[in-house]
């Protein structure tokens, strides 16, 4: 198995995406986020503890990620630390089972789904280091972007046969309208709570390619992790983050946007239950539409990035996520844009599932595009310790959002009114793009 080729490594690349996309898909936004609101029962109050609870996750990553990237270049061998990780994924993941209604335990839920959540994201920032080891820097824009499609492939296909076989709807029934199959009972909503397991052993299962077919070629002998080098080499790099302006830039304004985009995934299902009132079927057929478009504009925005550069398809995504998330505000069961309808239009839920096609496209492309920028950006030496920073910027203010949209829904009573920080979001990391380069100030060979 030494002798792997170059295109089954990249194959093997791309299955961590196709393998870990169900957290985000499932459990993140489509599945088990609107499920935690029906047991909660009130939208607002289920957005507020969401966004608490996320936001904590948040945290623990920010802290951690940095220096697990700095210990991984000092030690090599990325895969054994994926490895780790996957395990935190699958246990985490697992857990959710246990979030029956009549036996609903908040804290262990949120603690479950946090171990898997900072598993997925700690699994993330190796793979995402090895993308330069793939292929040379003209070509990696477009590995990116179809190793991206491919995950949200990945992310179509699990949700389709939860909506197909599993979740049940207010009728106890699932989309094909018939009961959870495995015998799942619909009533203990076990057809739902299954999505913890399944996303689990879909992870399990298609990692298999991933630890067959890539190899790292920053393995060592060293058997000992050498971590006051790590973190001293880490306090290097970071006191000169200064003397590298446009990498700089580049984390600060990647902190901003991409915790704006993770709240709209994070919260958009919720929000669509609460304030439209829709059932897991109509969350099911938004969340569809939305794979679709990202997986096809993760691709098209990889060519784009290959033409143009990363930087060009980040801004204009940006800008109509900035446009999308203030459009949302004005979405409401009694009003489209400022235009009454009446309790039975179907006009509030064709214009959020044309906002759910756009938010997929231009999601799917500006996350592909924002990991081909900070290869860009990074030192070729500190590749992995490069992408804990790229974690740290994501997860330093991933906080920010979920608990301003807690603290704004709460204090509003108003889930759309709570969703608003988002736009402020955007616009700062669309501002501090300005001083980003596009080939950043490492020579990438």
């Amino acid at each position: 198995m030494d002798n792997v080729s170059a295109k089954k490594r990249i194959w093997g690349w791309f299955f961590f995406d196709f393998a870990s996309q169900p957290y985000n898909t499932l459990l993140l936004t489509f599945i088990f986020g609107p499920y935690i609101a029906t047991v909660i029962g009130d939208g607002t109050k289920a957005q507020s503890a969401w966004g608490f609870g996320i936001g904590a996750a948040g945290i623990v990553i920010a802290i951690l990620a940095p220096i697990l990237g700095a210990i991984a270049d000092n030690s090599g061998n990325r895969v054994r630390w994926v490895w780790m990780f996957s395990v935190m994924y699958f246990i985490g993941a697992f857990g959710l089972w246990w979030s029956a209604p009549a036996d609903f335990n908040l804290y262990f839920v949120l603690f479950s789904f946090a171990i898997g959540l900072i598993g997925m994201e700690f699994a993330t920032i190796f793979t995402n280091s090895m993308l330069p080891d793939l292929g040379p820097k003209e070509e990696i824009g477009k590995i990116s972007g179809s190793g991206w499609a491919f995950g949200y492939v990945g992310g179509l296909l699990t949700l389709i046969i939860m909506l197909l076989l599993f979740a049940e709807g207010g009728n106890g029934k699932t989309m094909l309208g018939i009961d959870p199959i495995f015998g799942l009972d619909a009533s203990a909503r076990e057809g739902t709570r299954f999505v913890g397991p399944f996303s689990a052993i879909w992870y399990a299962i298609f990692m298999i390619p991933f630890f067959l077919w890539v190899r790292d070629p920053k393995t060592t002998a060293v058997s000992r992790l050498k971590v006051s080098t790590a973190l001293s080499d880490l306090g290097k790099t970071l006191k000169s983050l200064p003397n590298t302006p446009s990498l700089f830039a580049y984390l600060a304004s990647s902190m901003f946007y991409r915790d704006a985009l993770n709240g709209i995934y994070v919260f958009g299902g919720i929000y669509a239950a609460g304030v439209l009132g829709w059932t897991s079927t109509n969350i099911g057929i938004f969340g569809i539409i939305a794979i679709i478009t990202g997986a096809v504009f993760a691709w098209v925005g990889g060519r784009a990035d290959h033409r143009f550069g990363p930087k060009p398809v980040i801004t204009v995504c940006i800008l109509v996520l900035t446009s999308v998330s203030l459009i949302i505000v004005f979405v409401s069961r009694e009003s489209v844009l400022g235009i009454a309808v009446g309790p039975e239009s179907t006009l509030p839920d064709q214009a959020f599932y044309v906002l759910g096609a756009i938010i997929g496209a231009a999601g799917g492309a500006v996350q592909s595009a924002s990991r081909t920028m900070m290869v860009r950006q990074a030192n070729p030496e500190r590749m992995t310790e490069a992408f804990g920073l790229y974690a740290l910027a994501g997860k330093a203010t991933s906080f920010i959002a979920p608990l301003a949209i807690g603290i704004t829904t709460a204090a509003t009573s108003s889930q759309r009114l709570g969703i608003t920080p988002l736009i402020g979001l955007f616009l700062i990391g669309l501002f501090l793009l300005i001083w980003v380069k596009p080939n950043g100030e490492h020579i990438n060979k």
